[in-house]
């Protein structure tokens, strides 16, 4: 009877341990907020000679190369777009400078009928996230897909008030604490136009901007945020003279910065970057799965 009962007692503990294996943790977001600011037009190559306190102690503290690529052409929506979507023009689809709609079809198309963003994996990923987007250009709404975010809005007539994207960003951080917010400036690229890269003008520009970017870390940290958030200070392109669009290292390199919660104090890195792998290492903070048709790479030495 004991034998019995003892062979009993066994088979039972093997058919428990075999029914209750442990569940695999999804590993944890690397910070609960990102905010992620682009200067359009802002070349590499500005960077050394550029009066950037704010932005130089960002790469001190954090992780960054100067020679992230951008997509051909080296102009605007082709680039956020190929920046936001983890892919190349051929995936996504837009080609031009001002693209509004894909010019080719795109090879995916996800709900809201738009190219996956990572606005909208992040969107359902984390269905409660609070996720922004303001912006000085009206053509960054149609690469972000808006149905995904909470809150978009557009700075207008930048040129008369220069500090109002900086206020609406510094009240939306404050006020709604956001999961992700990309806060993209039309600057410097307006002024390379007008004024010339690599000019005076230019670089009293980039001043100017790094005044705004301290008022948004500012921001981040009198909302409670900044053990938790993470900052990415980008662009999409460069310039060279008064233009972009071709193939030059002035229009194609631009500067990747990455610094705060989880991040490594590494000062330049030199694993190969390109725009749209801006996206992937976005997917890695906050650990969502990207899509087959992404083409980015995560930029994961950067992480602790």
């Amino acid at each position: 009877m004991k034998k019995t009962l003892l062979l009993g007692m066994v088979a039972a503990l093997i058919i428990s341990c075999s029914t209750n294996k442990p569940t695999e943790q999804k590993p944890e977001a690397k910070a609960k907020h990102v905010v992620l600011i682009g200067l359009d037009g802002w070349g590499s190559y500005s960077v050394a000679k550029a009066d950037m306190p704010n932005v130089k102690k960002l790469m001190s503290q954090g992780s960054y190369t100067l020679q992230k690529r951008s997509v051909l052409p080296s102009s605007s929506a082709v680039n956020w777009a190929s920046m936001f979507m983890g892919a190349c023009p051929e995936l996504h689809g837009y080609t031009d400078w001002g693209s509004q709609t894909p010019e080719l079809p795109s090879r995916v198309i996800y709900k809201n009928n738009i190219f996956p963003t990572m606005f909208q994996l992040l969107r359902d990923a984390q269905p409660h996230a609070e996720i922004g987007c303001l912006y000085e250009w009206n053509g960054i709404k149609y690469v972000v897909d808006t149905l995904s975010l909470n809150y978009h809005a557009i700075a207008p007539d930048y040129s008369e008030n220069p500090t109002l994207l900086a206020d609406m960003s510094v009240k939306y951080i404050t006020e709604k604490k956001p999961n992700l917010v990309a806060i993209i400036y039309d600057n410097p690229d307006h002024v390379g136009h007008a004024d010339g890269h690599d000019t005076p003008e230019y670089y009293n520009k980039l001043t100017e901007l790094d005044g705004y970017v301290g008022r948004i870390i500012q921001a981040v940290d009198d909302a409670g945020m900044m053990d938790e958030t993470i900052f990415i200070v980008t662009s999409d392109h460069g310039g060279i003279n008064k233009g972009h669009g071709g193939k030059t290292m002035e229009e194609m390199e631009t500067p990747f910065i990455i610094a705060g919660k989880n991040i490594k104090q590494l000062g330049e890195f030199e694993e190969s970057m390109m725009q749209f792998d801006v996206a992937s290492t976005i997917a890695t903070i906050f650990n969502f799965e990207q899509p087959q048709v992404w083409v980015g790479r995560s930029m994961k030495q950067v992480f602790k």
